[in-house]
């Protein structure tokens, strides 16, 4: 540890989001008459929804017996073990589309049985140690910002299940300024992060869309990747090294900056959605704020012609910091800037770049950037709507509830290739989300862009409108199942940076295979023989 540190908190937890939205109350999004017109005219979509009071909610009544909830609060106190609906609710899963139209159902609806606060790693472990001897199932809970049924409230064989909910975990431990590593506990939320390592004037610099609530266990846990991966890595790059609580004991690893001693075993825990163990801490590489942020946002003619400069780009080795393409559609609706919906675009396909660093280094990236993206038919259209992107980058779930309340169907999905098969992948998820959710031969709108970029490919991120059936929920499942059976059938991964979660574990064995299936296998029941670890995730 750096030895004149002293470990900093948050000045207040972070605030749990809306049972049945996205984030909480003051970012709800109203759609304005012209999109409620745009809507109906094109995709025939007409209200449906009726919103669900919170008080007329009903959850399946709770399953934790008694003397089970007398040991957890023997552990944690009275106060940090919850069973009441108000929390059981907002522990009940994640937030997809499914999720959120079946938290408007009338039926009982499954929730943890009791949720649980601890203040640090010792008492997780000792959550863990208790929970195994017992036979309760745990599901670590960061922000609860899932969308593939990562947080489900899933008791497997088990009689119940509690939600380990993190939000307590919220310091930064260690800051080492010469290495650029700081260590921060796993409940510690994407803002809380800049908070508290803006203090010493660095930044994480992760922003996925999930930013505002997701947790730094929680980026780790799924292999979160951030708008910003083109400058500063994926999550799983950026970490060092991880403290995890499993049932069987304290688990370390990482040795920074490289070994040779053996396999690395950060590769078991990151990616692990809370299976294997529950991370606690982790230690980031971190860097400096920027000195200099330079916007660009530039018109390509088609996203054929994008997609070859952007790879281009990358290949050169002096990719910006954020690096994005919006496909026709995506461009035309001006969906990339959720405020312009419906009114003129800059036609052909909209890339966005930001270029992050001090004075000389922007200055001679973004005359790099600017020659290679001019030369592969680029055309600059100033900083504007690449700042108009950034004010907006966290609106799309937004967007996306405030459409579920419309009456339309709105969800996304993500995928990743090769360069060289990256049309013949869109293609076959376009096809087959347009074939399967044609409803009365209106097709869906079936936007796409790329968000994340590699030497060797690029993901695909796809969003889906379209009117809603009478029951929405088949309706999106079939149309999940005839997209994912697409991605394997033509080659790209099952999940880019969304995870595996429940949604994606019928296709986990085409992604890693018999053999591999079996190696997850022996890893959980290495590490938790009794399987209360997240049930129903991951491991096939």
């Amino acid at each position: 540890m750096t030895e004149s540190f002293t470990p900093l908190r948050p000045d207040q937890l972070a605030p749990e989001m809306e049972w049945d939205a996205w984030g909480t109350a003051e970012h709800r999004t109203e759609l304005g008459a012209e999109v409620r017109t745009l809507l109906e005219q094109a995709l025939g979509v007409h209200p449906r929804r009726n919103s669900l009071a919170e008080s007329d909610v009903r959850l399946t009544p709770t399953r934790l017996a008694p003397e089970h909830r007398t040991g957890l609060v023997r552990l944690l106190g009275a106060e940090h073990v919850l069973d009441d609906d108000a929390a059981r609710l907002r522990h009940a899963g994640g937030k997809s589309t499914l999720d959120l139209l079946r938290r408007q159902g009338t039926d009982p609806q499954a929730a943890p049985d009791a949720v649980v606060l601890p203040a640090d790693h010792d008492e997780v472990l000792s959550i863990l140690k208790y929970c195994a001897a017992q036979s309760i199932a745990v599901v670590p809970f960061g922000g609860g910002t899932s969308v593939v049924g990562g947080v489900d409230p899933d008791s497997g064989r088990l009689p119940a299940v509690i939600a380990v909910d993190l939000r307590r975990l919220n310091a930064l431990t260690d800051l080492d300024p010469i290495s650029r590593v700081a260590t921060v506990h796993a409940g510690v939320t994407g803002p809380q992060a800049e908070e508290l390592l803006g203090t010493h004037g660095f930044s994480l610099g992760h922003y996925p869309q999930s930013f505002r609530h997701a947790t730094i266990g929680g980026f780790a846990a799924t292999r979160s990747s951030g708008q910003a991966s083109a400058g500063y890595g994926r999550f799983d790059d950026m970490v060092e090294h991880m403290t995890v609580a499993t049932p069987r004991g304290t688990i370390r690893v990482g040795h920074p900056p490289a070994s040779a001693a053996g396999p690395d075993l950060r590769q078991l825990f990151l990616g692990s959605e809370g299976t294997l163990g529950i991370i606690t801490e982790v230690g980031v590489r971190i860097h400096p704020i920027p000195a200099v942020v330079e916007h660009r946002a530039w018109k390509f003619p088609d996203f054929t012609t994008g997609a070859d400069a952007l790879r281009t780009l990358v290949q050169s080795g002096l990719p910006p910091t954020v690096l994005r393409l919006s496909d026709e559609v995506e461009t035309g609706l001006n969906l990339a800037l959720h405020k312009d919906i419906g009114r003129e675009s800059p036609g052909g396909c909209l890339a966005v770049t930001t270029i992050e660093g001090d004075e000389r280094y922007v200055r001679d990236r973004a005359a790099a950037v600017q020659e290679i993206l001019g030369a592969a038919g680029g055309i600059d259209l100033g900083a504007e709507p690449a700042r108009q992107w950034e004010q907006g980058r966290f609106g799309a779930p937004h967007l996306r509830d405030a459409l579920l309340e419309a009456g339309a169907l709105a969800e996304t999905l993500e995928t990743a290739t090769t360069w060289s098969n990256l049309a013949r992948l869109r293609t076959a998820v376009a096809e087959a989300l347009t074939g399967t959710l044609r409803e009365g031969g209106t097709p869906p709108l079936v936007l796409c862009h790329i968000s994340h970029t590699y030497p060797a490919g690029a993901s695909l991120y796809f969003t889906i409108v379209c009117a809603q059936t009478d029951d929405p929920v088949r309706q999106w499942a079939e149309a999940k199942q005839a997209a994912t059976a697409a991605i394997v059938a033509a080659g790209g991964t099952i999940t880019h940076h969304h995870a595996v979660g429940r949604d994606h574990l019928p296709w986990m064995t085409d992604e890693v295979g018999d053999c591999g299936v079996e190696v997850l296998r022996a890893i959980k029941n290495a590490l938790d023989p009794h399987h209360i670890l997240n049930p129903g995730k991951l491991i096939p």
